[in-house]
């Protein structure tokens, strides 16, 4: 295909369709979605997961949204799935693993994975899915009494199952999924204090924390939100909690940020400062002219750690890249966006199935260093639809209703 083609709404249309008819095998006839191999087969060494289910359960909802057939029933099954099998029917929230008889493996209560629930339960409800109603409702509970810490203006991360011991640790990473959760939770339910939410971790992590530091994001805090940059230093290549600066996140919260600026009727100029910055470190980072991907990691200094490449680091540039034209107008973000869109589909995308290589090495081969199989379409379902939607209101109200 040309770069126009490879651009164009037509394009991305089909690769979605094409991925999503891969991600139906992950449906469990028992409960939940399961962990698939590269072929599309249930990996039986994989437990049921908190993340992967809420993640699934949001792309067929907005699949339904967007008119994909079948995928009504695929969004029911997962909330189905988070309101019975994941859930604590005695302390509420949601376990962060089940095994295949139903059990507990981990009784851990994370913000990461409750982010998701959120994320899922909002686009659910949006979907009119049976019992999404219920199920955004608790998730709206939980996230604002149990994670939300309004002293800090930021979400604690983990918290034992009877919800009486938060853990000492502060992470970024599950803040930043809060803050998707939230701007679609103030779309869905109309109350703005999610989005205020939203404001107040950007101000705080991306405001204070990340322009301290260059605008390489600081992963890891301790209970009083100190950052901690030696976090990991002798498990770089941790797939949740890597050592150093994670330029994937960069662009993450830069497209984030340009869709909270657009969700408010006066953004402040902080934010689209900041979004740009974030990217063009980023860039400066991970971009070489003759070599194509992204890294995994950096150090402090912009030097290659983990130099794997992982499909959803170039599905958040690209998403980032098409934020940012979109709302500057700048051509760089353009140009930049027609390089990853060629170089995903040249090495990400396998086209005889239709999903996406979770992992690359340097060398744009499939290896299995980090990730291993195909578990998630919610990476590459974003990027293959929010590039044609408005930067807000949320995709949850916007999609399958263009004009």
């Amino acid at each position: 295909m040309s770069h126009l083609d490879l651009e164009s709404a037509e394009w991305r249309d089909t690769a979605r369709t094409s991925l999503l008819t891969f991600a139906r095998s992950s449906l469990r006839d028992e409960g939940g979605f399961v962990w698939l191999d590269d072929s599309g087969q249930p990996d039986r060494d994989k437990v049921l997961e908190l993340w992967i289910n809420a993640r699934m359960t949001y792309v067929f909802s907005l699949a339904h949204l967007a008119g994909e057939e079948d995928a009504l029933r695929l969004a029911t099954h997962g909330v189905r799935a988070l309101s019975t099998l994941f859930h604590d029917d005695t302390n509420g929230g949601w376990f962060t693993e089940v095994d295949f008889d139903g059990e507990a493996r981990d009784t851990t209560k994370g913000c990461y994975g409750h982010a998701f629930v959120l994320l899922a339960a909002s686009s659910a409800k949006a979907a009119g899915v049976e019992g999404a109603e219920e199920l955004l409702a608790e998730a709206t509970r939980i996230h604002g009494q149990k994670f939300w810490d309004s002293t800090a203006g930021r979400c604690v991360e983990e918290i034992s199952e009877d919800w009486t011991d938060i853990d000492d640790y502060r992470g970024a990473n599950s803040n930043m999924h809060a803050v998707e959760a939230y701007l679609f939770a103030a779309d869905v339910t109309g109350d703005a204090v999610w989005r205020e939410r939203a404001l107040s971790i950007c101000e705080r992590i991306i405001g204070i924390h990340a322009r301290a530091h260059d605008w390489r994001i600081p992963e890891h805090y301790d209970h009083d939100w100190t950052p901690i940059p030696t976090y990991n230093e002798d498990q770089r290549a941790d797939p949740f909690r890597p050592f150093g600066a994670t330029p994937g996140h960069a662009f993450e919260w830069s497209r984030l940020l340009i869709q909270l600026a657009a969700s408010l009727d006066s953004p402040r100029p902080w934010i689209e400062e900041a979004a740009e910055a974030l990217f063009a470190q980023a860039v400066g980072d991970t971009v070489s002219d003759d070599v194509p991907g992204l890294a995994y990691t950096t150090d402090w200094h912009g030097e290659p750690i983990v130099a794997e490449r992982f499909h959803w680091v170039i599905a958040e540039a690209v998403l980032a890249g098409h934020a940012l034209h979109a709302w500057t107008g700048k051509s760089l973000y353009e140009g930049l966006t027609s390089r990853w869109w060629s170089e995903i589909d040249t090495y990400y995308v396998d086209h005889e199935t239709g999903s996406w290589h979770h992992e690359l090495s340097e060398a744009m081969r499939p290896t299995t260093r980090i990730w291993r199989g195909r578990p998630d379409a919610y990476h590459a379902f974003n990027a293959l639809t929010l590039p044609d939607l408005p930067l807000a209101p949320s995709a949850a109200l916007t999609i399958g209703r263009q004009a």
